[in-house]
């Protein structure tokens, strides 16, 4: 009972401690810092439990921490490989989907009309943002409530960001707005961040300074913004029923929308993150099912 109170009274420290922080330096969305928070929250709901859930909880969590740093420091192993960054192949393979035209080009030409933000900016900020809480979220909540669906989940995850990290490296696109800066596509604003600016959330946009220092920038093709949307929505899928199955839909179409939109990610780079979830979904499924026939196997033969 004691270890309980203590228990509560650690979670309610970390929520000051993360309200305080939110307040002064703003909702944290860099991906890893993002991680760190919520293992915080695993630490703290874990506390006093005994030692073999702490070690479980160390061995769950080590793959998922190593896999998001790969992500982040993987241009700087593409780097060391001399990888070339591939400036106008996946530009090319939108336009032969749309006929000539350049996709993210054509949206803002109809949509970003002015330096004004327009009221569809806010939301499609928020749906931006998501990628990088969502998805780790899920795999914390499922952690601590059903260990089976955690593995589920986590399966699939890790095979999507290992299958992503592997090709950033030995593949490197650059994003629709880089091409743009560098004259390979006509004009493209990044306007990632002036929605969140507009909402009084102006620290969020510090991720893109941290992003030029560390992360990759070049890390385009498959999109994983738009990969985990729809894993998300995959995984619970079959427990919804009719009607939220279409509105779960939203998600991973703003997120398309969005990443078009913003100059972050060419259609192509959407439709090959939507193509990894498949390939991972089939794998881990394909594998769940041996192992479930392996066990009926030797039940079977025990018995």
């Amino acid at each position: 009972m004691k270890l309980f109170s203590i228990r509560r009274a650690l979670i309610a420290v970390y929520g000051l401690v993360f309200f305080w922080s939110a307040k002064q330096f703003g909702l944290p969305v860099d991906r890893i810092a993002v991680v760190l928070w919520l293992l915080g929250a695993l630490v703290c709901g874990n506390f006093g439990k005994p030692m073999r859930e702490q070690r479980a909880m160390v061995r769950d969590w080590a793959i998922l921490v190593a896999l998001l740093f790969a992500y982040e420091y993987s241009r700087g192993i593409a780097d060391q490989l001399g990888t070339r960054v591939h400036m106008t192949a996946i530009r090319d393979i939108d336009r032969f989907l749309f006929f000539g035209n350049d996709p993210n080009v054509w949206v803002q030409n109809h949509f970003n009309i002015s330096r004004k933000v327009s009221w569809y900016e806010l939301p499609l900020a928020v749906v931006y943002m998501t990628h990088f809480v969502f998805p780790v979220a899920i795999a914390v909540v499922l952690w601590l409530s059903n260990r089976r669906q955690w593995d589920r989940y986590m399966r699939r995850f890790a095979l999507l960001l290992g299958a992503g990290v592997a090709t950033y490296i030995l593949f490197p696109v650059a994003p629709p707005w880089m091409a743009a800066r560098d004259g390979y596509i006509g004009d493209i604003a990044r306007i990632t961040a002036r929605g969140w600016r507009s909402m009084g959330l102006s620290t969020v946009s510090k991720v893109f300074d941290r992003g030029k220092e560390i992360t990759n920038p070049v890390a385009a093709l498959p999109s994983l913004h738009a990969a985990f949307s729809l894993l998300v929505v995959v995984f619970f899928f079959k427990w919804m029923s009719t009607p939220w199955r279409i509105i779960s839909l939203i998600l991973p179409v703003s997120m398309a929308f969005a990443l078009v939109y913003f100059g972050e990610h060419y259609v192509t780079d959407i439709l090959a993150g939507w193509l990894y979830v498949g390939a991972a979904s089939y794998v881990a499924t394909r594998y769940e099912h041996k192992k479930l026939v392996a066990s009926a196997v030797a039940e079977t033969t025990s018995s």
